[in-house]
């Protein structure tokens, strides 16, 4: 007799699912391999929290809304005036206040809409010119950590454009003490709802007692499934943090649309994260193909003497990584999230994770597919149907 739904890895996507099926009064068991719960939402232990990549909410989809009902994104971190005007571009190796005139006009275009089968570059030059296709294109590779975002399909890079630049209102949201707090809460949750929580806990095989939902990355996802054709395109890039006395000149958001790379304060909407007295970013620049992640590293460094002067004079904190296939879905020209790997698998095993078939973009995804899976998950186990196959 099937009794629970097991959920296999514990990042925002597991907790999640784990989380919706508990709430319809659902047993829940969760394995997670690692030693604490949060996958790629896990951040280093104080003084100074930094994350792995992104670390913001938009707020303007139904993630949010759910996670917002559930209390998990409360209290929220802001700008101070003084610091939302140190936003920068980076343009031709230098730093500027605005972006160029092309790219404010192609932010204009509100109710433009994009083909799903034309990449972004050819799209949007035949609009603003190639150099500006370029830098619009290269702006929006903090989402896509991608450093070719312009072969990506011009409605998709659109969409995310629109989201990022061309929202009357920002979405943005930051959570006081990171992505790691909203884990926290979410760990919290599931915990009062019932579910087991078993850290430390590989899983091999699929389980045959009841529902499954793989929350792991797509590569696990892919060996634990046995089915070669669960891959996707994803970014790749190097990553930076760094923690720094405070000086007036640092920079605290700037878009390189020159060579695609991201700089961000952590600590301008929350100074909990870092100690008094200091600033913490984060910076990503995308790998060219072919090249080395040293030499992204080297042109990231490059780039954060720009936004941080003077940074390793001043440096308190400072950790380096790559991130690649661990950012999200790219849908190349012809393809829409609806022709990602799907989230039924069969059998009555779920697929979660930021490169199956849900909208938004990283954690949003995670976030869409999880509730889904859960909803199905839960009226199978209430139909009382079982796993048939076996890995």
């Amino acid at each position: 007799m099937n009794t629970h739904i097991t959920v296999i890895g514990g990042g925002l996507a597991g907790l999640t699912a784990a989380i919706a099926c508990a709430e319809e009064g659902a047993a829940v068991r969760l394995h997670e391999a690692h030693r604490t719960l949060g996958g790629r939402a896990r951040a280093t232990a104080a003084p100074h929290i930094a994350h792995e990549g992104a670390h913001v909410f938009y707020a303007d989809g139904p993630h949010y809304t759910w996670l917002k009902k559930r209390g998990f994104v409360a209290d929220l971190g802001w700008p101070s005036m003084s610091d939302a005007t140190k936003v920068g571009f980076r343009v031709d190796g230098r730093l500027r206040k605005l972006p160029p005139v092309r790219m404010l006009r192609a932010q204009a275009r509100l109710g433009l809409t994009a083909p799903v089968d034309v990449d972004f570059r050819t799209w949007a030059s035949g609009r603003w010119g190639e150099a500006a296709a370029d830098r619009m294109a290269n702006a929006i590779s903090v989402v896509t950590y991608d450093a070719d975002t312009g072969r990506l399909s011009a409605a998709f890079v659109w969409e995310l454009f629109q989201r990022v630049f061309s929202a009357p209102i920002p979405a943005v949201r930051w959570v006081r003490g990171g992505w790691q707090r909203v884990v926290d809460r979410m760990a919290v949750r599931a915990t009062e709802l019932g579910v087991v929580i078993e850290t430390g806990s590989r899983v091999d095989h699929l389980p045959t007692d009841g529902p499954v939902i793989v929350a792991t990355d797509i590569n696990a996802a892919r060996g634990l499934l046995g089915d070669d054709s669960l891959t996707w395109a994803g970014g790749y890039c190097a990553l930076l943090d760094i923690a720094v006395t405070r000086d007036r000149r640092d920079r605290s958001l700037v878009f390189d649309l020159d060579e695609g790379g991201f700089h961000e304060s952590y600590t301008m909407q929350d100074d909990t994260i870092a100690p008094a007295g200091e600033s913490l970013f984060q910076l990503q620049m995308p790998v060219h193909e072919g090249e080395s992640p040293r030499g992204a590293h080297q042109r990231l460094q490059d780039f954060a003497d720009l936004c941080v002067p003077e940074w390793r004079d001043r440096v308190t904190f400072q950790r380096t990584a790559t991130a690649k296939n661990r950012t999200g879905a790219l849908d190349l020209p012809g393809r829409t999230w609806r022709d990602r790997p799907a989230v039924d698998r069969g059998d009555h095993i779920y697929l979660v994770g930021d490169m199956v078939a849900a909208p938004g973009m990283r954690a949003e995804i995670s976030i869409n597919s999880a509730v889904h899976a859960a909803r199905e998950a839960t009226a199978a186990l209430r139909s009382g149907a079982g796993v048939s196959t076996v890995v």
